[in-house]
């Protein structure tokens, strides 16, 4: 067993400055795990074929650092969806199929997974509501950060004070597409052409997920930060899907952040 010490997580310095102690959050790195081989350190993904009593452990580890059990952490079965749920003190450990959880009860530690796709933590500080989204291309493009807001204002946050935060994602540098993902998107809004320049690959494009984000959660009345991590050019510290699929890899670990309302 290794040193049970997790690094400190990266953290939103506008999270940092405009929610205050009692509201807990971290965009954990792969470091300070017990997983090994591709799945070095923290993988905490379930649906991996790494060693389940590992990502069991790495679990626990990253409950630890919020002070609770991790039967106190909710996570999701992860569908690429814009569908979220409401959790309360009723949490039983199950993980829904949605890509988003809101809660309003102290003590319960959301947290959502990643390895490209961008995780997005959410908060009202007065009002003591909390969010996490996974917000992949065809989450973000179908709702999904907006379905975030709407279940946080349903539990009382107003939307002109929540705070949110996209964490280490991939990069517009290292996401290349095809033309037919290109047509997607700008028949769902032409405008949509801003998030996209020409790659060196005749027919296809760059593309800026990150930019996507952080536009839509502005559009949705909330203020939004972009913490700008690469997690395909930090391989140290990060998993990568599309790193791993370029290497012809068999799987790769999946990174957690979460965020927490300590109890009063």
């Amino acid at each position: 067993m290794k040193d049970d010490a997790l690094p400190s997580p990266v953290q939103s310095p506008l999270l940092t400055e405009k929610v205050g102690s009692r509201i807990r959050h971290g965009y954990f790195t792969r470091e300070g795990g017990v997983s090994e081989g591709l799945y070095r350190s923290l993988n905490v993904g379930l649906g991996s074929n790494d060693a389940r009593a590992h990502v069991e452990e790495n679990r626990a580890r990253v409950s630890a650092w919020f002070g609770t059990d991790t039967d106190r952490l909710a996570t999701l079965h992860q569908i690429h969806s814009p569908d979220t749920v409401i959790v309360d003190v009723s949490y039983d450990g199950a993980r829904p199929q949605a890509d988003a959880l809101v809660t309003a009860t102290p003590g319960l530690v959301l947290g959502v997974l990643s390895a490209d796709c961008g995780p997005v933590l959410f908060a009202d500080a007065e009002a003591g509501v909390i969010g996490a989204a996974h917000a992949g291309w065809k989450g973000a493009l179908t709702g999904v950060l907006e379905n975030t807001v709407d279940a946080m204002v349903s539990l009382g946050a107003a939307r002109e004070r929540i705070v949110a935060c996209l964490g280490p994602s991939i990069s517009r540098r290292n996401y290349e597409v095809g033309a037919e993902f290109l047509e997607r998107f700008l028949e769902k809004d032409p405008a949509y052409a801003v998030f996209f320049t020409p790659s060196e690959r005749e027919g296809h494009a760059m593309f800026d997920l990150p930019g996507l984000t952080t536009k839509r959660l502005t559009d949705a009345g909330v203020t939004a930060e972009n913490l700008d991590i690469c997690t395909y050019a930090d391989e140290d510290r990060f998993f990568s899907y599309r790193r791993t699929t370029h290497r012809s890899e068999p799987d790769y670990g999946r990174q957690i952040s979460a965020i927490s309302i300590r109890e009063a």
